[in-house]
């Protein structure tokens, strides 16, 4: 029997997320939920960071790529798959092809981040770059399934990826139980392509009532922000933003319906807000946030959320990015996004 190819057949449930989580269990790290009194007292309110930083292949990505891979019959673990990335989901679709035998080509920018295109290598699967300029990375990557049957892995329009990153939903919604005295009031997710912020957002609805949801996009890549306010999909003609895992030009079919339904706001924030976000991730926590898993945070320190007497957890989406862009976004005078390390 061939899998549904983009689990259209149930939707996206909290049931289906938490079969995800039974398969993702003993194999995606539980990630930790931080604080930070400083934290806390510049933004004046109690302030949770759900670390996916610390995640397997350095992000949130590698809950949906295993659950999905996990899903594949016997013919299509033994054809192969193929994704399209700017770098996370390729990784994670890399990393969990090889934790299930099975062959995987990646199809990466020539022009992406090269810690991300090396993780991609280091775990074994085939690369095929592609000029961004004059090619389209799903018209590539669906030339490749046709020629050698492989299954495509969608980043972000499929249930099963969807409901794999809604795993985090759960453990954030378990681990703030525990951590808020009182409860939480709202979480902060990072939008791109959408499927993490329809993951989330499904599973706290379910799990924890009365709790909202806000997504965060950058100001130059706001395509959900955009469609929301418009009521269909908007394609913006180019993105541009240091976030690169949150350059997509349209949300997706399945996730803006999702995300439609569920999200209670998005707000956007600008390039010199995420780099302060990483700067105080690094200074006063000691952990290393891409910009793309800093976005949420930016909101919050930027004011685009209040924050003031409120219980609320910020998702940091991701931690993998070249060691030369990082340092140049430390070392750069505040505020603003060094030269060096713009795209």
């Amino acid at each position: 029997m061939t899998s549904d190819p983009n689990g259209l057949s149930q939707g996206l449930t909290i049931d289906r997320i938490q079969a995800a989580a039974g398969r993702l269990a003993g194999i995606a790290h539980r990630t930790p939920l931080l604080s930070s009194a400083t934290l806390d007292e510049q933004c004046g309110g109690s302030v949770l960071l759900k670390a996916e930083n610390f995640q397997r292949a350095g992000a949130f990505k590698f809950r949906g790529a295993y659950n999905r891979l996990s899903l594949l019959d016997a013919g299509e673990r033994a054809a192969g798959v193929v994704a399209y990335s700017s770098g996370n989901h390729g990784g994670a679709v890399a990393l969990a092809a090889r934790l299930l035998g099975i062959p995987a080509v990646i199809v990466v920018p020539a022009t992406g981040s090269p810690a991300k295109l090396a993780a991609i290598e280091g775990y074994g699967a085939e690369m095929r770059r592609y000029d961004p300029a004059r090619e389209r990375r799903a018209e590539v990557a669906a030339a490749i399934a046709r020629q050698r049957s492989m299954t495509i892995i969608r980043p972000f329009d499929d249930y099963d990826v969807m409901a794999g990153q809604g795993t985090l939903g759960i453990e954030l919604a378990e681990q703030a139980q525990q951590a808020a005295a009182g409860g939480l009031d709202r979480v902060l997710v990072p939008v791109g392509g959408g499927g993490l912020a329809a993951g989330v957002s499904t599973a706290v609805r379910a799990l924890l009532p009365g709790v909202s949801v806000i997504g965060v996009e950058p100001a130059g890549a706001d395509d959900t922000r955009q469609s929301l306010r418009a009521g269909r999909r908007v394609t913006l003609p180019e993105p541009v933003t240091i976030a690169d895992g949150l350059l997509a030009q349209q949300p997706g079919e399945l996730t803006f319906a999702v995300n439609s339904r569920l999200l209670d706001d998005i707000v956007t924030v600008s390039e010199d807000a995420i780099v302060e976000a990483m700067r105080f991730c690094f200074a006063r926590m000691k952990i290393v946030v891409e910009p793309s898993g800093a976005v949420a945070l930016a909101a919050l320190r930027s004011g685009a959320v209040p924050a003031a007497g409120r219980r609320t957890a910020v998702v940091l989406s991701g931690g993998n990015i070249d060691p030369a862009a990082y340092a140049a976004y430390l070392s750069a005078p505040e505020p603003g996004v060094p030269a060096t390390a713009r795209g």
